[in-house]
This record gives C-alpha cells, structure tokens and sequence, in this order.
C-alpha cells in the first residue's frame, strides 16, 4: 500500500495573536502527524546553528539563483540582504514520508503557499479578540519598545486586511480553546 501524502497546514497571524503557542501546543500530537519545514536563509549561522537542522544556509548568490530557478514555495527579502524561504524540496521532503507540513509564515507567503498547492494546502488565520487586547499582549511581553510596539500594531493592521482571503479564521480569546479549534480543523483537513 503506497505512502499517502501528507498535506501542508499554514498559519498565519499579527505578532502576539498567539500563533506560535497553538502551534507549540499542537506538534506534540502524533495523531496530526505535523511537522516543521527547516527554512532556507541567505543570512549566516548563528552560534551553534547547524546546517539542515535549524536553517539551510545559502550564500545570497545561492538564494537568488534558487529563487529565479523557481525552487522556493514562498520566500521573502526580511532584511536587505537577507532573504528567508521555503523550499520546495523541503515540502516534499516532509509531506512525500506521509507528514503534514505546518508553516508559520507571514500572510502574503501564506497566500502565495496556498496559490501554489490548492486544496493540498488549508490556510487558517488566527485573530486576536480585538486590536485593544493585541495591544495588551505585546505590551505585557514587555520586550519591545513603545516604537516596536507601535510598528507591530500597525503591522498587524495591514495584516488583518488579509484575513478573510485564507481558508479559516480562528479567533483566540482563549488559547485552549483556539488550539482545540486549530486541533479539530487540521484533523479534518487531513482525513
């Protein structure tokens, strides 16, 4: 009996809207069979970070010829030099063993991934109850200045704007019960 192949789950939400914690919560459960795709980047390894464990290191020359040869899912210039992608190869990698691929990338990736895949692709946007209680958590990190924090929440203003494009929208006013929507929508997804 032939492998079936796995199916790529992509989330997508404003910084601290809690995206990173559903995920966390959700990648321990065998059953969904998830899986995290190792990014490409043009920037250089960082202490003990290893290549084709925790990024693919590309010099910025590999990186572009990648991208004009069409070998990326989605990829972006984050800082100017440095590029951050996904792989195709890494997709298949992961989704041709029989594993869901879970990507936490940024909406416009996000759209361009579930462009490239179709229905092999569930788009989920995870909203914050309201932009006051958005405000709230970044605040409550207390790790960003009031000038990051004014910058991420006029980012997550432009980001909102492509909420209703993706396939599902998750509201988390409470993380257990936003992870156990997620849990529920990818176990469906991927049946």
């Amino acid at each position: 009996m032939a492998l079936k192949e796995g199916k790529i789950i992509i989330l997508s939400a404003p910084s601290g809207t809690g995206k990173s914690s559903i995920i966390k919560n959700l990648i321990t459960d065998a059953t969904l069979r998830l899986c995290f795709s190792i990014s490409a980047t043009s920037r250089k390894p960082r202490g003990e970070e290893k290549d084709g464990v925790d990024y693919y290191f590309l010099s910025n020359e590999e990186f572009k010829e990648k991208v004009s040869l069409g070998e990326f899912v989605e990829w972006e210039e984050v800082y100017a030099g440095t590029c951050y992608g996904t792989l195709e190869s890494e997709v298949k990698r992961i989704t041709s063993a029989g594993n869901n691929l879970i990507m936490d990338i940024d909406v416009k990736g996000a759209l361009n991934v579930k462009k490239r895949f179709g229905n092999r692709a569930l788009s989920i946007f995870v909203l914050p109850p309201s932009k006051e209680e958005l405000e709230r958590r970044l605040r409550g990190r207390a790790t960003d200045s009031d000038e990051t924090i004014a910058k991420r929440l006029a980012k997550a203003d432009y980001e909102l704007s492509f909420a209703d494009k993706f396939d599902t929208r998750v509201v988390n006013d409470d993380l257990h019960q936003a992870t156990e929507e997620v849990r529920r929508l990818i176990s469906d997804f991927s049946k």
